[in-house]
């Protein structure tokens, strides 16, 4: 009977140290999701169909997909307004530059457009096109091809039918004051395709994201009620001098201001319409005599109940901030110190590796 009495004993304070364990690290895991930057795009050329495959495998808990609109009205999954750094453009259509000399997506039908080949991103340097990250799959390599919002969304969907997970969405429209001036309305295509699609409210798996505070209010205020939609909505912030949003000004295009969303009173009025943030990561730390520390806007976030997805967590050679010993370190300290709710990666295998190992000592 002893021994019986002290087995349960035993087994009862493990179960407690589990228990325990489970609440400083499970709680914070299943919280923490993974969004697979662009797709595994550490791997192969960003956005492409394949890149969106190999990402799917490595289990994140999203996929995010950016959307600029073709001449025909397709939205094409693809990070910039611009064809140039991605695909063979200049070869194929050499004489359809605009005046600035750059290659407009919008100026191309999606026929046009799948003619094209796309490669890593890359950079036009005196010793010619040079890889932007020159270790990653090797520029013009096999072939890659650009795709539709909804090519992606029937491979997400058919994967998790396949396959039986809920891998979810993550889209961004890009630049919607750009197709406003071209005279399209790229929010109302791409939640139009989201409906089409049966993604239609906050209990499914997606997050609709965009860096421009008015259209993002429009989307919340007038153009999801009118469809019958509810989905979460998330605030991307940028550092004012990127210029990521143009407005204009007494007849003058200058560059929007963004330093108010972090000012006093500015996730105030964020959480009024959306339901998180997505700032870039150094906008949540700070650093003193080389030691990273929180700056109290995660905290500020919670507390208007708005959730926090920092953007680019990067393994590359020279992406880990010089704060950090290792990728893991970086992500540890974002995790379980700056307490946010999800990350955006370049590398979802090694981020979803990392969390599912749980909290580890740097």
């Amino acid at each position: 009977m002893f021994k019986k009495l002290l087995s349960l004993v035993l087994i009862g304070f493990s179960v407690a140290a589990t228990l325990t364990c489970a609440d400083n690290i499970d709680h914070r895991n299943k919280q923490t999701i993974v969004v697979a930057h662009r797709g595994a795009s550490a791997y192969l050329p960003e956005h492409t169909l394949e890149s969106k495959a190999l990402a799917y495998g490595m289990r994140p808990d999203y996929i995010e997909q950016d959307l600029v609109l073709s001449k025909d009205d397709h939205l094409i999954v693809m990070h910039d307004i611009y064809l140039d750094s991605v695909t063979n453009v200049a070869e194929v259509f050499p004489e359809r530059a605009r005046t600035d000399g750059h290659f407009y997506t919008i100026d191309f039908t999606l026929a046009e457009l799948k003619q094209l080949q796309v490669s890593e991103p890359f950079v036009d340097s005196e010793d010619g096109l040079q890889a932007k990250y020159p270790e990653r799959f090797p520029i013009w390599k096999s072939s890659f091809r650009l795709s539709t919002f909804e090519e992606e969304l029937e491979l997400i969907q058919g994967l998790n039918r396949s396959l039986g997970y809920d891998i979810g969405i993550y889209p961004e429209i890009k630049k919607p004051y750009f197709h406003h001036w071209e005279g399209k309305d790229i929010a109302s295509i791409a939640l139009q395709t989201l409906k089409k699609y049966g993604y239609t409210n906050r209990n499914q798996k997606v997050f609709f994201q965009c860096f421009d505070a008015e259209e993002l209010q429009r989307v919340k205020y007038e153009l999801m009620p009118s469809m019958g939609m509810d989905l979460s909505l998330v605030q991307l912030i940028a550092a004012t001098d990127w210029g990521e949003k143009l407005i204009e000004v007494n007849g003058n295009i200058e560059k929007y201001n963004y330093d108010w969303m972090l000012e006093q009173g500015g996730l105030r009025k964020i959480a009024t319409y959306a339901n998180g943030i997505g700032p870039w990561y150094p906008m949540l730390m700070e650093v003193e005599d080389g030691q990273p520390r929180a700056n109290g806007v995660v905290r500020r976030a919670h507390r208007r109940q708005l959730e926090v997805h920092p953007y680019t967590f990067r393994a590359d050679k020279g992406k880990v901030p010089e704060e950090f010993d290792s990728f893991e370190h970086f992500l540890h300290f974002a995790v379980y110190q700056l307490r946010i709710d999800g990350l955006f990666t370049d590398h979802p295998d090694k981020a979803v590796d990392y969390l599912s190992r749980g909290r580890r000592s740097h």
